[in-house]
Protein backbone atom coordinates (compact mmCIF):
# COMPACT_ATOMS: atom_id res chain seq x y z
CA UNK A 1 0.00 0.00 0.00
CA UNK A 2 1.59 3.37 -1.06
CA UNK A 3 0.74 6.83 0.26
CA UNK A 4 -0.58 9.48 -2.00
CA UNK A 5 0.12 13.21 -0.47
CA UNK A 6 -2.31 15.07 -2.68
CA UNK A 7 -0.96 18.62 -2.22
CA UNK A 8 -3.07 21.90 -3.37
CA UNK A 9 -2.55 25.44 -3.25
CA UNK A 10 -5.42 27.38 -4.50
CA UNK A 11 -7.86 29.18 -2.41
CA UNK A 12 -11.10 28.07 -4.51
CA UNK A 13 -13.19 25.29 -4.84
CA UNK A 14 -13.45 22.78 -7.78
CA UNK A 15 -16.02 24.20 -9.14
CA UNK A 16 -13.95 27.97 -9.33
CA UNK A 17 -10.70 26.55 -10.29
CA UNK A 18 -9.75 24.91 -13.12
CA UNK A 19 -6.41 23.34 -11.72
CA UNK A 20 -8.32 22.06 -8.72
CA UNK A 21 -11.13 20.45 -11.31
CA UNK A 22 -8.42 18.59 -12.78
CA UNK A 23 -6.86 17.14 -9.68
CA UNK A 24 -10.18 15.97 -8.35
CA UNK A 25 -10.77 13.70 -11.47
CA UNK A 26 -6.78 12.45 -11.26
CA UNK A 27 -7.40 11.46 -7.61
CA UNK A 28 -10.81 9.82 -8.43
CA UNK A 29 -9.21 7.63 -11.40
CA UNK A 30 -6.37 7.12 -9.09
CA UNK A 31 -7.86 6.26 -6.42
CA UNK A 32 -10.09 3.80 -8.45
CA UNK A 33 -7.13 1.78 -9.68
CA UNK A 34 -5.55 1.80 -6.58
CA UNK A 35 -8.40 1.17 -4.01
CA UNK A 36 -6.07 -0.08 -0.90
CA UNK A 37 -3.60 3.14 -1.37
CA UNK A 38 -3.92 6.28 1.19
CA UNK A 39 -4.54 9.65 0.14
CA UNK A 40 -3.54 12.10 2.28
CA UNK A 41 -4.88 15.98 1.22
CA UNK A 42 -2.61 18.73 2.39
CA UNK A 43 -4.99 21.75 1.56
CA UNK A 44 -1.85 24.29 2.26
CA UNK A 45 -4.87 27.28 2.75
CA UNK A 46 -6.05 25.64 5.55
CA UNK A 47 -2.71 24.62 7.33
CA UNK A 48 -0.25 26.15 9.55
CA UNK A 49 3.01 26.17 7.68
CA UNK A 50 5.53 28.31 9.47
CA UNK A 51 7.59 30.56 7.38
CA UNK A 52 11.11 30.43 7.28
CA UNK A 53 11.76 33.40 9.76
CA UNK A 54 14.22 35.03 12.67
CA UNK A 55 12.18 32.00 15.35
CA UNK A 56 12.68 28.94 13.45
CA UNK A 57 17.28 29.74 12.17
CA UNK A 58 17.14 30.68 15.71
CA UNK A 59 15.66 27.60 16.93
CA UNK A 60 17.15 25.26 14.22
CA UNK A 61 20.76 27.42 15.47
CA UNK A 62 20.09 26.53 18.97
CA UNK A 63 19.67 22.93 18.37
CA UNK A 64 22.40 22.66 16.22
CA UNK A 65 24.70 23.97 18.65
CA UNK A 66 23.91 21.39 21.07
CA UNK A 67 20.86 23.37 23.30
CA UNK A 68 18.12 21.31 24.41
CA UNK A 69 14.50 21.45 22.89
CA UNK A 70 13.04 22.64 26.20
CA UNK A 71 14.92 25.53 26.13
CA UNK A 72 14.20 27.11 22.99
CA UNK A 73 11.65 29.99 23.21
CA UNK A 74 7.81 29.07 22.69
CA UNK A 75 7.86 30.73 19.30
CA UNK A 76 11.08 28.76 18.34
CA UNK A 77 9.45 25.42 19.78
CA UNK A 78 6.33 25.65 18.16
CA UNK A 79 7.38 26.42 15.06
CA UNK A 80 10.43 23.87 15.08
CA UNK A 81 8.23 21.36 15.85
CA UNK A 82 6.00 22.22 12.89
CA UNK A 83 8.28 22.11 10.41
CA UNK A 84 9.69 18.92 11.62
CA UNK A 85 6.31 17.36 11.43
CA UNK A 86 5.52 18.32 8.12
CA UNK A 87 9.41 16.93 6.57
CA UNK A 88 8.44 13.90 8.06
CA UNK A 89 4.67 13.64 6.94
CA UNK A 90 6.38 14.05 2.97
CA UNK A 91 9.65 12.30 3.49
CA UNK A 92 7.66 9.08 4.70
CA UNK A 93 4.91 9.63 1.81
CA UNK A 94 5.23 7.57 -1.74
CA UNK A 95 4.24 9.95 -4.34
CA UNK A 96 2.89 13.06 -4.58
CA UNK A 97 0.20 15.07 -6.43
CA UNK A 98 0.69 19.01 -6.49
CA UNK A 99 -2.05 21.07 -8.01
CA UNK A 100 -1.61 24.59 -8.49
CA UNK A 101 -2.83 28.03 -10.43
CA UNK A 102 -0.33 30.35 -12.09
CA UNK A 103 -0.07 34.02 -10.45
CA UNK A 104 2.44 35.78 -11.81
CA UNK A 105 4.22 33.40 -13.75
CA UNK A 106 4.49 31.37 -10.39
CA UNK A 107 2.42 29.25 -8.19
CA UNK A 108 0.47 31.12 -4.83
CA UNK A 109 3.56 31.30 -2.19
CA UNK A 110 2.30 29.15 0.38
CA UNK A 111 3.25 26.53 -1.89
CA UNK A 112 6.79 28.17 -1.67
CA UNK A 113 6.19 28.29 2.15
CA UNK A 114 5.40 24.39 1.96
CA UNK A 115 8.46 23.84 -0.27
CA UNK A 116 10.79 25.09 2.05
CA UNK A 117 9.45 23.15 4.71
CA UNK A 118 10.22 19.86 3.36
CA UNK A 119 13.95 20.81 2.05
CA UNK A 120 15.55 19.82 5.14
CA UNK A 121 18.78 18.57 4.82
CA UNK A 122 19.02 15.18 6.52
CA UNK A 123 15.54 14.18 5.99
CA UNK A 124 15.35 14.92 2.08
CA UNK A 125 18.75 15.38 1.08
CA UNK A 126 22.27 15.77 2.61
CA UNK A 127 25.43 17.27 1.89
CA UNK A 128 28.45 14.96 0.95
CA UNK A 129 31.66 15.94 0.06
CA UNK A 130 33.58 16.73 -3.00
CA UNK A 131 29.88 16.10 -4.15
CA UNK A 132 27.50 18.56 -2.56
CA UNK A 133 23.59 17.61 -1.91
CA UNK A 134 22.21 14.61 -2.96
CA UNK A 135 18.52 14.01 -2.96
CA UNK A 136 17.14 11.32 -0.36
CA UNK A 137 13.83 10.69 -2.14
CA UNK A 138 14.98 8.79 -5.60
CA UNK A 139 12.51 6.04 -4.73
CA UNK A 140 9.45 8.56 -5.14
CA UNK A 141 7.44 9.53 -8.01
CA UNK A 142 5.48 12.96 -8.37
CA UNK A 143 3.14 15.19 -10.81
CA UNK A 144 1.94 18.68 -11.25
CA UNK A 145 -1.34 19.72 -12.09
CA UNK A 146 -1.07 23.27 -13.19
CA UNK A 147 -3.59 25.75 -14.35
CA UNK A 148 -2.85 29.09 -16.24
CA UNK A 149 -5.02 31.89 -18.11
CA UNK A 150 -1.63 31.88 -20.72
CA UNK A 151 -0.16 29.17 -22.66
CA UNK A 152 3.10 28.90 -20.63
CA UNK A 153 4.35 25.27 -21.40
CA UNK A 154 7.80 24.26 -23.61
CA UNK A 155 7.04 26.23 -26.81
CA UNK A 156 5.47 28.86 -25.67
CA UNK A 157 6.86 32.77 -26.64
CA UNK A 158 6.31 32.61 -22.61
CA UNK A 159 8.20 29.42 -21.51
CA UNK A 160 11.10 31.04 -20.18
CA UNK A 161 9.23 33.54 -18.11
CA UNK A 162 7.16 30.37 -16.27
CA UNK A 163 8.23 29.46 -12.56
CA UNK A 164 6.00 27.47 -10.88
CA UNK A 165 6.68 23.65 -12.71
CA UNK A 166 9.64 24.86 -13.67
CA UNK A 167 10.66 25.75 -10.28
CA UNK A 168 8.96 22.54 -8.81
CA UNK A 169 10.73 20.04 -11.17
CA UNK A 170 13.96 21.43 -9.90
CA UNK A 171 13.29 20.88 -6.13
CA UNK A 172 11.98 17.40 -6.91
CA UNK A 173 15.39 16.78 -8.82
CA UNK A 174 17.20 18.54 -6.09
CA UNK A 175 15.38 16.05 -3.58
CA UNK A 176 16.14 12.98 -5.84
CA UNK A 177 12.70 12.89 -7.56
CA UNK A 178 13.16 11.90 -11.05
CA UNK A 179 9.70 10.78 -11.95
CA UNK A 180 8.11 13.83 -12.31
CA UNK A 181 5.22 14.85 -14.57
CA UNK A 182 3.17 17.92 -15.55
CA UNK A 183 -0.51 18.20 -16.53
CA UNK A 184 -1.38 21.74 -18.01
CA UNK A 185 -4.64 23.57 -18.02
CA UNK A 186 -3.48 26.65 -20.15
CA UNK A 187 -4.89 29.16 -22.02
CA UNK A 188 -8.05 29.60 -20.52
CA UNK A 189 -7.98 33.85 -20.51
CA UNK A 190 -6.42 33.61 -23.69
CA UNK A 191 -8.94 31.66 -25.35
CA UNK A 192 -12.13 31.62 -23.23
CA UNK A 193 -14.32 30.58 -25.90
CA UNK A 194 -11.78 27.21 -25.70
CA UNK A 195 -12.11 26.80 -21.81
CA UNK A 196 -14.31 23.65 -21.75
CA UNK A 197 -12.02 22.03 -24.97
CA UNK A 198 -8.79 22.85 -22.73
CA UNK A 199 -10.57 21.55 -19.45
CA UNK A 200 -11.38 18.20 -21.23
CA UNK A 201 -8.34 17.63 -22.83
CA UNK A 202 -6.61 18.21 -19.15
CA UNK A 203 -8.64 15.75 -18.17
CA UNK A 204 -8.18 13.26 -20.20
CA UNK A 205 -4.92 13.56 -19.74
CA UNK A 206 -4.62 13.81 -16.01
CA UNK A 207 -6.90 10.09 -16.49
CA UNK A 208 -4.10 8.53 -18.33
CA UNK A 209 -1.27 9.70 -16.14
CA UNK A 210 -3.43 8.57 -12.60
CA UNK A 211 -3.93 4.70 -14.65
CA UNK A 212 -0.53 4.16 -14.08
CA UNK A 213 1.16 6.96 -11.45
Amino acid sequence: MATVLYITANPNDHEKSYSLAVGKEFIQVYRSANPYDEIIHLDLYKMDIPQLDADVFSGWGKLGAGTVFEQLTNAEKAKVSRLSELVDQFAAADKYVFVTPIWNFSYPPVMKAYIDSVCVAGKTFRYLPDIGPVGLLGDKKAVHIQASGSVLSSGSPYANSEMGHRHLGAIMKFLGILSFEGIFVEGIAATPDQAPAIKENAVLRAHEVAQSF
